[in-house]
């Protein structure tokens, strides 16, 4: 099993949440904004957990003045000294209160403890009744989402040393993944192993998709969502795409295919070719500058070689699902279309599929765009992997 770094990156610092917190004051200055309110539900609302390190988890409204500290209201009163612990060691000043009463009425008086009626950004998916609230209050309310985004489509020195212990772990799962498909274990079984080789670790699970199929007969092309009993056995080929992550917003992604107990067949072997093909001249093309659009003219070795592709060619990762999203058929254009940057984090991950969908492989990670050109950041073996099958270990 592959080992992972020697010990955890350190918790973000005060330095670095201050600058996240500046940078977004100042987009929503320039909005004509000086409150910022963020809200996020059920480990759902990115943008909380980066201003105050609090990961959502029931509920939860941050509230940014301009100048003035954090105000967090946390979701189910058995949630706050977490929250409060998280605070106080990231920022001490900043304040949280549980939301022990109507989310509506509870937030607004927050708003109107920083003030009188002013504009106010939102962010996140907020609620109709609180937007509604917030707008019959506020002298002017601005939509931030898309500045927010910007924003977090570069990584900071910081988060990037997060991604690099996650792409560590993703790695090490990887590895935990393929011995249980060698040992003849169901698909909820691979998944299993994955996940404990870096929960034992403190990492956490983002996502772990897969799918195994008879290469002879094959009916599955991309990696399944929901894992199955189907058992991996000799002849079969097995997809995933995996991402282990430190803390909830910072995962790494690893996108393989291998072969169980036999060589690929002569339809995996081709597909795999043109899936490398199509990798390497991505990466080539990925450098600070560059327009995603032109990266989309890797689709031509696809439609040459006869074949389709199903998944995303390329899309952003770590602090949501960002721009660039690449999909064929689709000219990217808004935050899609602006010139790639230093510090962005892009999945490369091409998924070769025949035209009737029967069989597909894929391959690909994540990797980050430099002020030159772009770093390998997971360290897992590129290729097609071919997996020996000794099943005594199942069961």
């Amino acid at each position: 099993m592959v080992s992972i770094a020697p010990k955890p990156p350190a918790p973000f610092s005060q330095a670095e949440l201050l600058r996240r917190r500046g940078d977004l004051r100042d987009a929503a200055f320039a909005a004509g904004v000086e409150t910022v309110l963020a809200y996020g539900a059920n480990r759902f609302g990115s943008s909380i957990g980066w201003l105050t390190t609090w990961p959502v988890t029931r509920e939860a409204v941050a509230i940014l003045d301009r100048g003035g500290p954090a105000r967090l209201l946390v979701g189910f009163p058995n949630h706050v000294p977490q929250a409060r612990r998280f605070l106080d060691e990231a920022v001490p000043g900043d304040e949280t209160e549980p939301l022990d009463a109507d989310l509506t009425t509870q937030t607004m008086r927050a708003l109107a403890r920083g003030g009188p009626a002013r504009p106010v950004g939102l962010l996140g998916p907020v609620p109709s009744a609180l937007r509604d609230a917030v707008r019959s209050w506020a002298t002017r309310v601005v939509a931030l989402d898309t500045a927010y985004t910007r924003i977090r489509m570069t990584k900071s020195a910081e988060e990037l040393a997060w991604i690099d212990y996650a792409a560590a772990l993703t790695d090490q799962a990887g590895h935990a993944l393929l011995e249980a498909a060698g040992q003849g274990a169901t698909e909820s079984e691979m998944v299993a192993a994955a996940e404990a080789s870096y929960r034992r670790c403190g990492g956490v699970h983002h996502i772990c998709y897969l799918s195994v199929t008879d290469m002879a007969a094959p009916d599955r092309c991309v990696p399944g969502q929901w894992p199955t009993d189907r058992r991996a056995v000799p002849g079969h080929a097995l997809v995933f795409e995996l991402s282990a992550g430190w803390g909830p917003d910072y995962p790494g992604q690893l996108l393989r295919t291998a072969t169980v107990g036999a060589e690929p067949s002569p339809l995996y072997a081709r597909l795999h070719t043109v899936a490398e093909a199509v990798r390497d001249q991505l990466l080539g093309l990925i450098r600070p500058g560059a327009h995603p659009a032109d990266l989309m003219a890797v689709l031509d070795l696809v439609t040459e070689a006869g074949l389709t592709i199903v998944d995303d060619l390329v899309h952003g990762l770590c602090g949501g699902y960002l721009p660039p999203v690449l999909r064929g058929g689709r000219r990217p254009d808004g935050l899609h279309a602006e010139p790639l940057r230093p510090g962005m984090t892009l999945v490369v991950q091409p998924n070769i599929c025949t035209p009737d969908l029967t069989a597909g492989v894929q391959t690909g990670e994540l990797v980050a765009v430099t002020q030159t050109g772009w770093r390998r950041i997971h360290q897992f073996p590129a290729g097609l992997r071919q997996v020996p099958f000794s099943p005594s270990g199942v069961r």
